[in-house]
């Protein structure tokens, strides 16, 4: 399952997700980690740590304490073991969903930079005190 603020899709391959998730950013990635032919665990590896900041909860029913340490190391920000409480689990991907970077809004007018949100001026690359 992908969210990106405002809409939700599922996806029942991990093709179609591994395509979807490199056509376009999204705030959250939901993977099942027992996916058939390529292991959840080679999914959330490939989709760990891009620079599009994609939150990854991994669903599973392997439950062991090395099996949630393995699965937060691979790059997954959440664990969460079946059978779930599904509100519980949008709760958890609205809060991922909430933890999402955004782009600094910098304002730009010719040569001038004003980047409001840290209170730095800049023209021409130098800062303005």
């Amino acid at each position: 399952m992908l969210r990106r603020r405002g809409s939700v899709k599922r996806l029942t391959s991990r093709a179609a997700g591994l395509d979807k998730a490199g056509l376009s950013p999204y705030d959250v990635i939901v993977l099942d980690r027992d996916l058939p032919v390529l292991h959840g665990d080679d999914v959330c590896a490939r989709l760990a740590g891009r620079p599009d900041g994609a939150r990854i909860p991994m669903l599973t029913a392997a439950g062991t304490p090395e099996d949630r340490v393995d699965g937060l190391n691979l790059g997954a920000d959440d664990y969460l073991l079946k059978p779930f409480h599904f509100p519980e689990l949008v709760a958890r991907v609205n809060a991922l969903g909430r933890r999402v970077p955004s782009a600094t809004p910098v304002l730009h007018r010719g040569d001038l930079a004003l980047d409001r949100p840290r209170r730095q001026a800049s023209r021409n690359g130098q800062s303005v005190p």
